[in-house]
């Protein structure tokens, strides 16, 4: 072979006539200057966001630091902010603010009424089902056994296990009741946490910290659905993930396996699919999601937070519906949400996987600290021990056969509610509801003047976007005689007035809803929600403590 034509020959020929003549420090300070730039444009290029978002973010920012537009922008913040604080005072017209802490205890009686003074406020009758979600069952005898059952429990904490060794048994009963729900094996276990957000926090935390042992991944990933929850979204921006959001089909809206397929990459340490999802109660294709898992060795997550308690029950009731459990041997780890279709207080969810070594690495675990060896097995370190005892006892009272009653009251209302949606012109349902959320679009008005519609007629419904719609979850409240066929007349006759007039706009607060979506800087609507969520702190300082 010719030496002088190898390709590594050509390199070490060209490097050198670069080089050529020059002195020492210069040669070492072009190849530091090379290695730096080379490194900077990598990690320019390579960063979580793309170039194109950065450079949307960036020409957001300069056109913002314009006086006018920053000007104009603040402005319609400050309206937006009033409004919201407006609502707060209509809620509140009628009672006054303590301000500062009363000089002396108040007695049991006075609190009591104050009590009552403040659980009056608000307008939605949530009692009588007119409200989509949010409390999922009420009934006066279920309430009087968690009050007594708190009451016993209220200032106990399973971070005391030798004080408290009853709270770890109970939860221990809790763990192992929903893991043969969702037909895990003897391996399967878990713990008890405050809420979904808190199962979705902790199942992350543990796939990114057993691939960064098990994989040495340093810069862990997560596959979801664009329609998963958003509580994934908040894992991220604790842990430091990148999440990849994959499309889901305009039809079905489940997630695009094939799209879903290319996302998973060597630093990929969870795959997710929702069963179902919160916008439009569909279900992704857990079976495709779990074969993906075992291919490419990746655990799978099942968000089940919203649904998991009517999924274990379905079959049972006569509504099958695909696997979505632990029957599927790549699922590695299921949250499901005691405190909604469980029926429990809020808040308390369960996370589940399939065997210790992945909880192993939920746990927080601090060896060298001065007060001790210290182990966490969630977010929090105390835990309110009424929370698990209120949980466990919910479980007991209703029992395997309330369960599947109510869910088989549940699922035939929402089949009830979806048939009759779907003969009504103008609207239309989003994919196929897999157990209890049903969702609304329309091609030939603004959805959004429906919320309004049916606001005034006493509805409190979800709002969606990407595209634009409503959804109703149907609880145990929905159940109640004659609620379905309030709700059915109420939109259909809603429907008959909007139909008069399509192409009206929407108006009010929900108009706010359909700008948002079409606002490209997001971080003015990111400014919107953070003077929505100032609002649930605000008080009227003209209004004088009570003491």
């Amino acid at each position: 072979m010719d030496i002088v034509k190898h390709p590594l020959n050509s390199i070490r020929f060209g490097i050198n006539s670069v080089f050529n003549g020059k002195e020492p420090w210069q040669i070492v300070t072009i190849t530091s200057s090379t290695v730096i730039l080379t490194l900077w444009i990598y990690d320019f290029i390579f960063q979580d966001e793309s170039l194109i978002d950065r450079g949307k973010k960036t020409v957001f920012n300069i056109i913002k630091q314009i006086p006018t537009v920053r000007k104009k922008i603040e402005s319609e913040l400050e309206t937006v902010s009033k409004t919201f604080e407006e609502d707060v005072k209509k809620t509140s017209k009628n009672t006054t603010y303590m301000l500062d802490l009363p000089a002396k205890g108040l007695t049991r009686e006075d609190i009591m009424n104050k009590l009552d003074q403040n659980l009056n406020l608000g307008d939605f009758d949530w009692k009588g089902g007119l409200v989509s979600g949010a409390v999922y069952y009420f009934n006066p005898d279920l309430i009087d056994l968690i009050s007594k059952v708190y009451g016993k429990t209220s200032y106990t904490n399973p971070l005391h296990p030798d004080l408290f060794p009853g709270l770890c048994k109970m939860e221990a009963e809790v763990v192992r009741m929903t893991a043969n729900l969702f037909h895990g094996d003897e391996n399967v276990c878990g713990s008890i946490t405050s809420g979904g957000t808190e199962s979705i926090l902790l199942a992350c935390k543990a796939f990114r910290d057993y691939g960064r042992e098990v994989k040495a991944i340093k810069k862990p990933e997560i596959v979801v659905p664009t329609t998963v929850h958003s509580a994934f979204d908040k894992a991220a921006q604790f842990l430091g993930l990148k999440v990849r959001s994959i499309p889901v089909d305009t039809q079905t809206y489940q997630v695009d396996i094939k799209a879903f397929k290319r996302a998973i990459n060597s630093n990929t340490v969870l795959l997710v699919g929702s069963a179902p999802n919160f916008p439009y109660g569909t279900m992704d294709d857990i079976s495709a999601i779990s074969e993906l898992g075992l291919k490419y060795n990746v655990p799978v997550h099942v968000d089940s937070c919203l649904g998991g308690f009517l999924t274990c029950f379905m079959e049972d009731a006569g509504y099958p519906i695909p696997l979505c459990d632990f029957r599927l041997p790549g699922v590695s780890s299921i949250s499901a949400d005691t405190h909604k279709y469980g029926f429990t207080p809020k808040g308390s969810s369960v996370i589940l996987y399939r065997n210790k070594k992945f909880r192993h690495h939920q746990y927080t675990i601090t060896t060298d600290w001065p007060g001790g060896v210290y182990g966490s097995p969630s977010v929090g370190g105390s835990r309110p021990g009424g929370s698990i005892a209120v949980c466990w006892a919910a479980l007991l009272n209703f029992g395997k056969e309330g369960y599947i009653q109510a869910t088989r009251d549940i699922i035939h209302t929402t089949k009830y509610i979806e048939k009759g949606l779907r003969r009504m012109k103008g609207i239309f349902i989003f994919g196929q509801p897999a157990t209890s959320v049903v969702a609304v679009g329309s091609k030939d008005f603004e959805i959004y003047r429906l919320t309004t519609a049916l606001k005034e007629k006493g509805w409190n419904l979800n709002i969606l976007q990407f595209p634009s719609g409503l959804h109703i979850c149907i609880t145990h409240m929905h159940t109640q005689p004659g609620v379905a066929d309030k709700f059915l007349e109420d939109v259909k006759s809603s429907l008959i007035e909007l139909m008069k007039t399509p192409s009206q706009p929407v108006e009010g607060k929900m108009a706010l809803y359909g700008v948002a979506q079409q606002l490209s800087d997001r971080s003015i609507v990111a400014d919107i929600a953070r003077t929505f969520l100032d609002s649930m702190y605000y008080i009227p300082m003209i209004e004088k403590s009570e003491n």
